[in-house]
């Protein structure tokens, strides 16, 4: 059986619970059947009592496969909903970051996987990974944060008032952010509308929210299109702890001194499978570049491949950034190496992926355009009542897709219309193929700046001391 069959989308489950009729029976077992909801007696463990637990699966589009669960007891009132994964692992982790400066960031949907970690560093405030996937949006994640911390309040205050000191400024914190004293349960109305209030009103305190997961299955919506100045999204490889903690290594896993390693073959954790495979890496100079340190991975047991990039020399004194004009196919057979802190801009079709995006990549342009479909398509959440995408920019995205797409993309995969790639990296450790080379390309220009103090900030250069060394 498909995928589809045993997991079907999360709009067609809807539709089907809407033409159930309203009166149901639980005894009732044609409509059962029909009902997109599997429902099991579990036992309450607040009154001991049994309860009702519903289990959906489905599928979210641009997304992945998910299991949605709900538990409520009807004898103490008990409820508890959480998500689960039913996809396979992602080849790598990823991190999402988002300022909230503004009400409508609130509304932003968030899937939590069991892996991921969360922390906002205006609290010093870490969330670790738990046993309970969530899927909510900004505002519900705060409440949550809320509610956890003040359920012992009373109790820490008797027991130990720093603690409660403390705890008590972060809770009021996240309130001011979420402005719930101007929510209706308080029973004042508001002059200003909700809606205008949602979207366009600047928080009272802004905050930074980070989501970490090694497994790469969790996800942040971003506004509009990737080019949204409040959210970023970076990729990276999993450790060898990472790895331990998702089950794909053992957590005694001995590593090698790197002064015994063979040169040019050490051990990587898969991101697939369940085992560790040789990794070649080696140390190439790339005409008209510079030294480069390519690696890469082939699994005979699952068929896992993989490869990477990175600087094999010093740091450039000046960032580089390439414009390439894409005119004929041989354009798109043009080596690229995109390191893993270079941007890549399509202005065409309004692609950005911030610096760091899929990490270091050694492929050919062709080859790059279908590894950010595949990422894209597959991580990417764009709809329920409360996402912050509107319908336009939801269809424009969806035309975004269809322009990248290997099949539908046809003025890309065929050029039959010039669009620019632009590989900006404050490194310079990213490359194009000059086709032309010695003599200079006329499609494509390489301009080299100064660095701005917050990249070299981000970079770590600004504390690196150098001198007397």
């Amino acid at each position: 059986m498909s995928n589809v069959q045993f997991f079907p989308p999360i709009g067609q489950l809807a539709k089907q619970a809407d033409d159930l009729p309203e009166e149901q029976t639980t005894t009732d077992g044609d409509i059962q059947e029909d009902r997109p909801l599997q429902e099991v007696e579990s036992l309450c463990m607040r009154c001991g009592e049994q309860g009702i637990t519903r289990m959906m699966l489905t599928s979210i589009p641009y997304f992945r496969e998910v299991i949605v669960m709900s538990f409520r007891c009807e004898h103490c009132g008990m409820t508890n909903n959480e998500i689960q994964s039913a996809g396979i692992i992602r080849e790598l982790g990823v991190t999402y970051t988002l300022k909230v400066l503004h009400r409508g960031d609130l509304d932003r949907q968030l899937v939590r996987s069991q892996a991921c970690e969360i922390s906002i560093p205006e609290f010093e405030l870490t969330l670790p990974p738990n046993e309970r996937g969530q899927l909510t949006t900004v505002e519900g994640l705060l409440r949550d944060i809320v509610a956890d911390l003040g359920a012992d309040q009373p109790l820490r205050r008797i027991q130990n008032e720093v603690a409660y000191t403390k705890i008590q400024e972060i809770i009021d914190g996240l309130k001011e952010v979420i402005d719930e004293d101007e929510e209706d349960e308080r029973g004042v109305a508001s002059d200003k509308p909700v809606v205008d209030k949602l979207k366009e009103d600047p928080v009272k305190r802004t905050i930074t929210i980070t989501l970490d997961d090694p497994s790469g299955s969790s996800f942040l919506e971003f506004a509009g299109s990737m080019a949204d100045p409040k959210w970023s999204l970076k990729t990276y490889t999993r450790t060898l702890e990472q790895a331990a903690s998702l089950g794909l290594a053992t957590a005694n896993e001995e590593t090698k001194d790197p002064s015994e390693e063979d040169a040019g073959d050490t051990k990587a954790a898969e991101g697939e499978g369940d085992r560790f495979d040789g990794k070649n890496d080696e140390k190439v100079s790339i005409p008209y570049f510079k030294e480069t340190l390519i690696m890469s991975t082939n699994c005979d047991n699952c068929g896992y491949r993989d490869n990477e990039v990175k600087a094999g020399s010093a740091i450039s004194a000046k960032g580089k950034k390439i414009t390439l004009k894409v005119v004929d196919q041989e354009d798109l057979r043009r080596d690229v190496l995109k390191s893993e802190t270079g941007g890549l801009t399509i202005p065409e079709i309004e692609l950005v992926l911030q610096h760091g995006t899929l990490g270091g990549r050694f492929t050919t342009l062709e080859g790059i355009l279908d590894q950010v479909y595949e990422e894209l398509s597959q991580k990417l959440l764009l709809t329920g009542d409360s996402s912050a995408t509107g319908d336009d920019d939801r269809t424009k995205f969806q035309t975004f897709l269809e322009d990248l797409n290997a099949v539908e993309r046809r003025f890309i995969k065929h050029v039959e219309r010039e669009f620019t790639v632009i590989l900006d990296d404050p490194l310079a450790n990213s490359y194009v193929q000059n086709i032309y080379a010695p003599d200079p390309d006329p499609n494509m220009t390489i301009e080299t700046y100064e660095r701005s103090w917050e990249q070299n900030e981000e970079l770590g250069l600004n504390d690196m001391k150098v001198e007397s060394y």
